[in-house]
């Protein structure tokens, strides 16, 4: 049970609007059972993921996962083999009498985005994942609940793990670090898979089957300050917090608010008026997740103190109404703290101010040729201080190559402008659709026969590692598809249940349908 208690400070015009409060208290008590997942559908898929929500697997620590993939597979004895970056790929023969279908390769990753809410005392790298059941949908307590792509990785074990579903040969591909880098299927060995089929078990809405994604690059800005001695004695903390947060990719569209930006509008305004001092700047965490919360800290003169409380106020009011259907939750949090030692000097201050306003987040353009698709976009995904430098992490996708790259170069202006170091990461490419596919007719066909109604065949603006893998294996004919998820890279990800026990379903009567080699 949380424990978390505020004092107030309030008056009148800031009732509905703001809350001033002082944290005296916060503890957790560990959870590590759930047991409510053995009574739930499709029983072999939520076999295995339950004691995959006790394995740490944080992006670039899956070293955890990676032993118990190897493990169960040398168990079960299947053939597995474990690379130097970490993949884990298990194979297994096929059933009696479809020896002679096409190899199929069952591909997710076993890293998961690591969120909690700020109140939530939870160590991702030690702690295992509580799981409840609301109205059909499967939610964490507090944190990501990591279906995405755990969820993926269950239901590929628990093909492995039966024995009356009838496939041909089999091979499961489990990469690492899928969402911070592609490190996993970036450095895959282009001899390492055998299959000449590819089913992604990492999409988010059933009835939609994948068949391209945009591709992705990360801009990132250094901006060195000083340090220099705090004059006041006043000062507070500006939190907002609230927000809905989730992926950059398929959230990107839906017009919900980047912590940063709300944060820094309101900072923006307290400096011109009220010539603030910066003591700390805390927004967003991942590359590849919208900000659901950003801090500053700073101070301010006394005779200030009450004109600033009520421009916060109405700041506050003018966000809730601006984001009043997508962010309903939306909080501004103001609290007196304790004077910080030294402050963030001026000209540097004021340049972070002016780049956060600056650089673009959301759509920069939509599809031409395909309704309602996202074509390019930006996201502003984390502000940190480290080493007497504001680090800025952008990442930018697009589903054209040239306009990724022009994407990547205007947030590098903005950045440069204000003396920034920038640097680009290499990026991963886009997955070219193909509507001559071979699987792609077998999971439509199977789809319409099993649940009456066609799919939806589209490509999606979120990356997935068809790309990468599309580069190294050009033969392979891939498709991605899985249950539907929301709030996915946020505290507020679900999964539809029902929707599982489809995909499961659904995935069983693909593979009982393999062509023939």
């Amino acid at each position: 049970m949380i424990k978390f208690m505020y004092k107030v400070f309030s008056f009148a015009v800031l009732q509905k609007n703001i809350i001033f409060a002082e944290r005296i208290n916060n503890q957790n008590t560990k959870y590590t059972m759930n047991e409510h997942l053995d009574n739930l559908e499709p029983k072999a898929v939520f076999q295995q993921f339950k004691p995959i929500l006790s394995v740490p697997r944080p992006s670039k620590k899956e070293e955890k996962m990676t032993k118990y993939l190897e493990n169960w597979g040398k168990e079960h004895n299947l053939e597995t083999i474990v690379d130097a970056i970490g993949n884990v790929i298990i194979r297994k023969p096929a059933t009696k009498g479809m020896e002679n279908r096409k190899m199929v390769c069952l591909q997710s990753h076993i890293d998961m985005v690591c969120e909690k809410n700020s109140d939530k005392v939870f160590d991702f790298e030690k702690d295992a994942i509580e799981t409840y059941v609301e109205d059909g949908w499967l939610k964490a307590k507090g944190t990501t609940l990591g279906a995405d792509d755990g969820i993926g990785v269950a239901t590929a074990l628990a093909i492995l793990h039966a024995d009356n579903i009838e496939h041909g040969p089999l091979e499961c591909l489990f990469t690492v670090d899928e969402e911070t880098g592609l490190t996993g299927s970036m450095n895959l060995s282009s001899d390492a898979l055998k299959s000449n089929i590819l089913l992604n078990l990492d999409s988010e809405d059933e009835g939609e089957m994948f068949i391209g994604c945009a591709g992705g690059m990360d801009t990132l800005g250094y901006m060195p300050f000083s340090w220099e001695e705090n004059k006041e004695t006043l000062a507070y903390s500006l939190m907002v917090k609230g927000l809905k947060g989730g992926h950059s990719g398929d959230d990107i569209n839906k017009g919900r608010a980047c912590a940063n930006k709300a944060l820094n509008r309101m900072l923006w305004a307290m400096n011109q008026k009220f010539e603030i001092r910066l003591a700390d700047f805390d927004g967003g965490n991942l590359r590849n997740a919208i900000a659901r919360e950003a801090k500053a800290i700073f101070t301010i003169k006394a005779e200030n103190e009450k004109a600033m409380q009520e421009m916060i106020a109405c700041f506050t009011s003018n966000l809730q109404y601006e984001f009043r259907t997508t962010e309903p939750d939306m909080q501004v949090e103001l609290v007196k703290v304790e004077a910080p030692k030294q402050v963030v000097d001026k000209v540097s201050q004021d340049k972070l101010f002016d780049v956060i306003y600056a650089v673009p987040h959301g759509v920069l353009a939509m599809s031409r040729e395909i309704e309602n698709f996202v074509e390019t976009s930006t996201n502003l995904a984390s502000i940190k201080i480290k080493d007497n430098c504001f680090h800025i992490v952008t990442s930018q996708r697009s589903s054209v190559e040239s306009a990724l790259k022009a994407a990547a170069t205007r947030v590098e202006a903005c950045l440069r402008l204000v003396g920034a170091k920038v640097e680009h990461t290499d990026g991963y490419p886009g997955w070219s659709p193909n509507t001559d596919s071979e699987i792609l007719n077998v999971v439509v066909a199977s789809y319409e026969r099993l649940f009456g109604k066609k799919p939806i065949v589209r490509a999606i603006h979120a990356g997935l590692e068809c790309g990468l893998i599309g580069e190294k294996y050009p033969k392979m004919d891939m498709i991605s598809y899985g249950p539907t998820l929301r709030g996915v890279h946020s505290p507020d990800e679900k999964m539809d249940i029902h929707t599982l026990e489809m995909f499961w379903q659904h995935t069983l009567d693909i593979l009982k349908n393999i062509p023939q080699e």
